[in-house]
């Protein structure tokens, strides 16, 4: 979909206006002018002259209603989280 907009901050205000945030590219000629947009657009990923650019050593996820943590969902999730144990035993203690 294309929108035609006033001007930099209103592109912006119109990305932002979602419940979704996995990821979004600028494209530009100005390099510099794209990172500056990128930092702004909320998204878990921004590609700057490029839709997307995955790798297994990059973080993969989004914001909002676009992601639950990083990595895969909930499996990856339970990946990055130190799970304890903690057992209760309802007993009668013995009269000493």
């Amino acid at each position: 979909m294309f929108f035609r907009v006033k001007d930099e901050a209103a592109a912006i205000a119109l990305a932002n206006d979602s419940d979704f945030g996995l990821g979004g590219s600028v494209f530009t000629k100005d390099v510099e002018r794209g990172k500056r947009v990128a930092t702004q657009v909320e998204t878990g990923m921004m590609f700057i002259n490029n839709i997307d650019w995955s790798d297994a050593e990059l973080p993969f996820g989004g914001i909002k209603d676009s992601g639950y943590g990083r990595e895969l969902g909930n499996m990856g999730i339970q990946e990055f989280v130190n799970k304890k144990l903690v057992r209760t035993h309802d007993m009668v203690a013995p009269l000493v």
